[in-house]
């Protein structure tokens, strides 16, 4: 899959790294491991997962240290194993030490994200619908948790408020009801703007089939409602699932026949895949 660019990336790893690092540096390898010593180490899957993140673990080192050399690191997206080797990192002991931290840190929470999209979409992969994420994101790390999502074979729902339209429950009731909220955003946007409205209910939903929107956000519906929503919409909108959706609700509902399942803890809450650093011969 595609890598984002290094230019995303450095300025999070930096960050991490600066504050790691603190105003001292790493006091415990520097006292502790000589200059002039040399490792070599392994990136090592402790569990099954996908992995996500290995081009933060490289700069991470690289940054610490520009003599240390990563390789053989595989690919996002990459199924693995326990016992699985990720990639390789060879240079100056202190070096690979204290950027280790932060290596981990990147891999093991983007392989999580990965890992917890991959499980979903694999266990809805009979259907039509596809798993998608939130602006549900770690502050700063928006661009690299949806990497990850798409590393899990999931997609991307918008990136931040001003790539599409999503009108909310809030907005509705604020702007009078949905046909005047739609009225409103379409008036205001370009026309290669996209707009999605939030319905609650089948009569939002009706009320929302007569003016033009290009999709349907279907909130904490049940599959038997959500059946019957994609019944009304009949192809004539993008039909998305909503609300608290977990690997076990997610089969009924995607059978629902809707067309996306947006799930917020993907990216606010997903679990760290476990992956260590082990000296390599």
């Amino acid at each position: 899959m595609r890598s984002l660019p290094r230019i995303v990336i450095e300025p999070l790893v930096r960050a991490a790294l600066l504050e790691d690092l603190g105003r001292a540096g790493d006091i415990t390898t520097d006292s502790v491991i000589e200059p002039a010593q040399q490792a070599r180490v392994a990136l090592v899957s402790r569990e099954p997962g996908v992995i996500a993140g290995g081009e933060c673990a490289r700069l991470a080192w690289e940054l610490i240290d520009p003599s240390i050399q990563v390789s053989d690191l595989l690919p996002d997206g990459t199924r693995v194993t326990p016992g699985t080797v990720i990639g390789y990192a060879s240079g100056p002991t202190r070096g690979l030490l204290s950027g280790e931290r932060v290596a981990l840190n990147f891999l093991g929470h983007l392989s999580g994200v990965a890992t917890g999209t991959a499980t979903i979409a694999g266990a809805i992969a009979h259907t039509k619908a596809r798993v998608a994420d939130t602006r549900k994101t770690i502050p700063g790390l928006r661009a690299l948790q949806k990497h990850a999502v798409v590393a899990g074979g999931g997609t991307n729902h918008r990136f931040g408020l001003d790539d599409a339209v999503l009108i909310k429950d809030n907005h509705v009731a604020a702007a009078g009801g949905i046909t005047a909220a739609y009225r409103a955003a379409k008036a205001h946007v370009g026309h290669l703007v996209k707009i999605e409205v939030e319905v609650d209910n089948l009569h939002q939903l009706a009320e929302l089939l007569q003016t033009g929107a290009d999709a349907a956000l279907l909130d904490n519906m049940g599959p038997e409602l959500l059946r019957q929503a994609v019944e009304m919409v009949a192809g004539r909108m993008i039909t998305e699932a909503s609300g608290r959706i977990t690997p076990e609700t997610a089969v009924p509902i995607a059978e629902a026949g809707v067309d996306l399942i947006s799930v917020g803890w993907l990216t606010h809450s997903a679990r760290v895949l476990d992956i260590g650093l082990d000296y390599a011969s």
